[in-house]
């Protein structure tokens, strides 16, 4: 079995965690569980402890959200994590770049490309990461192997001049469905929102919905889970437009009370700028609720097969039109969500993990070693 590392900017406990960093803890604690010693380099965060072990996978934090890049370049160069056979480098648009600072076998797992979300960090910053995504990326790792999480997301890298021959497909599973009262569908119509709340995820969106849907539906709630900087602009959106009374924000919640809301509710909304694939429309589907979110978003066009399992919206407007359809036809509604339901068997963690195993080829033993 390999020793592996891998590298990822936050880990599924970060306060700004999300499918990404789930996906991470999956595949990585049933590669522990399959033999492979693994440890995972993130960035501290309050709280958070230097090093630990959890289900068998080691986690060592080092530097915030940016230094961290440094510090994995730092521990990869001296050795600092033992012998290593194999590297995973999670690339959240900024690269580490992991092959140049190691001779061991290097895969690149992405989730999406970031073309579109750059900007939110100014200019400057956008060109330089966008330069470093999408130039220096593909050309410093043309010889290593990449993971996508869609086939949306492998023809976008494909684009940027990655071979793909070089890339393998491994979506995201359902987590672990804790045990839970099924509380029934609400009385009164219903929307959920299950995100980071970060500007790109665009749950203002969600929030204008139900502000233009006031007349049509007037008791139709929206619930949003999750946590993140961008929560005191969301409140303050809701208090002005006059819906606090609809909408609660739960903020951070543990597996049951995500659960439990997703099967309460009528209609799951994500109207996220970019996605890779959307966990939690899988996750959604797996109670039996059916979601809208737009086409442009990319890997969303895999996770809801539109017409079928959910909607695909073209704008804001269609977008709106997408949830009126689904809150006022209840045969639709239904229909959707049963097929929805059946089409989220497809995804375990299991088959993500049997994927990314595959990469794990030892090198040879006069390569598979940290440079010094």
């Amino acid at each position: 079995m390999s020793r592996l590392v891998i590298l990822n900017w936050r880990d599924q406990w970060h306060p700004e965690g999300g499918g990404s960093e789930t996906y991470l803890r999956q595949v990585a604690t049933r590669l522990a569980a399959a033999g492979h010693d693994v440890t995972t380099l993130t960035a501290r965060y309050p709280g958070s402890a230097k090093e630990e072990t959890r289900d068998g996978v080691r986690y060592v934090r080092v530097g915030r959200h940016m230094t961290v890049y440094l510090w994995a370049a730092f521990y990869l160069l001296t050795g600092r994590l033992g012998r290593i056979d194999h590297v995973i480098e999670v690339q959240n648009g900024m690269p580490f770049l992991a092959t140049l600072f190691t001779r061991a076998k290097v895969t690149v797992l992405v989730h999406h490309v970031h073309r579109e979300q750059w900007p939110v960090v100014g200019p400057v910053l956008a060109r330089i990461g966008w330069f470093m995504e999408s130039q220096a990326a593909p050309r410093v790792n043309r010889n290593n192997d990449y993971v996508a999480v869609s086939q949306i997301t492998a023809s976008e890298l494909v684009e940027l001049g990655v071979d793909a021959e070089r890339i393998r497909i491994a979506y995201n599973g359902v987590p672990p469905v804790p045990e839970f009262e099924e509380p029934g569908r609400d009385k009164h119509p219903s929307l959920v929102a299950l995100s980071r709340l970060v500007p790109h995820k665009q749950i203002e969106h969600a929030i204008h919905t139900l502000h233009d849907l006031r007349d049509e539906c007037p008791a139709t709630t929206l619930t949003i889970m999750g946590d993140g900087w961008w929560t005191d602009h969301l409140v303050a959106l809701v208090d002005e437009l006059g819906l606090s009374d609809r909408v609660r924000f739960l903020g951070f919640v543990d597996d049951e009370v995500k659960f439990i809301e997703l099967s309460r509710a009528w209609v799951h909304v994500m109207p996220s700028l970019k996605e890779g694939w959307g966990l939690s429309i899988v996750e959604a589907a797996h109670v039996s609720t059916p979601s809208v979110a737009y086409r442009s978003a990319g890997g969303v066009q895999e996770s809801i097969l539109d017409g079928v399992t959910g909607l695909l919206a073209s704008d804001q407007a269609d977008f709106t039109d997408c949830v009126r359809r689904l809150l006022t036809d209840h045969a639709l509604r239904e229909s959707m969500g049963t097929k929805a339901a059946m089409r989220s068997e497809q995804f375990t963690w299991e088959a993500t993990t049997a994927v990314v195993e595959s990469c794990l080829e030892i090198a040879p033993t006069s390569e598979a070693h940290t440079r010094r």
